[in-house]
């Protein structure tokens, strides 16, 4: 019976976007979205990471990690296929429908935590070799998380990933989402040629502050039209 109730969706979706003022995306992949699906501009703003919240410590560990709901968009399943391949430490820190299946077919390098706290999450990444994000997203949080552990990221070329990392200095790309491209970038990673504080800087372009200040300037001048 859904298509009974989508067309009007779609209608009353339309109308609705038509009386908007200012469209705000969250990146250029919602940007091109919006521009697509409403024929309408928009101005990005990234949504804000709470820097403030993380730190960096000396005592690194020798894993690399996730942090992240076990869903299958998140393509969680390449980085366990990657790490069966490589044999190094692979942690998995969080829960979903899809960890039985992950859980099925990862060897004893690959760890899986279920829930962790906030506390807790914070330290894994604050001590990670690096933080894995394999699946493709319109913005992604977490690796900015990391970076504010100053601990770089490996993620899938696509998506808010392009924006958020920058190649060689906060993070590397894998460009075929298939293990074996993961697994070879994995393979080559130096975590020794990264500066933590150069990558803690990055992080603190999307800060609460810096959202704070760019939506309020939006608004101000759309009020002052």
């Amino acid at each position: 019976m859904l298509p009974l109730f989508i067309a009007p969706l779609r209608a009353w979706d339309r109308r609705a976007a038509d009386r908007v003022t200012q469209f705000v995306a969250i990146s250029e992949t919602v940007r091109a979205r919006i521009a697509q699906y409403y024929q309408r501009d928009s101005t990005i703003i990234y949504p804000p990471v709470d820097v403030d919240r993380f730190s960096m410590v000396d005592a690194r560990g020798d894993y690399f990690l996730i942090l992240s709901r076990l869903v299958p968009y998140k393509r969680i399943d390449l980085a366990v296929q990657a790490f069966n391949e490589l044999g190094l430490p692979l942690v998995i820190a969080g829960d979903g429908r899809d960890r039985a299946r992950l859980q099925e077919m990862a060897k004893p390098n690959v760890k899986f935590l279920g829930r962790v706290s906030d506390e807790a999450g914070r330290d894994l990444l604050a001590r990670c070799r690096a933080f894995l994000f394999p699946g493709e997203e319109d913005f992604g949080i977490t690796p900015l998380e990391a970076n504010a552990c100053g601990r770089q990221v490996i993620a899938f070329a696509a998506g808010g990933a392009l924006e958020t990392t920058l190649e060689g200095v906060t993070g590397e790309f894998f460009r075929e989402p298939t293990a074996r491209s993961l697994a070879d970038v994995v393979r080559a990673f130096d975590d020794k040629k990264y500066d933590p504080a150069t990558i803690y800087q990055h992080a603190e372009k999307f800060s609460v502050k810096v959202f704070k200040e760019k939506l309020m300037g939006l608004v101000a001048g759309s009020l002052g039209r």
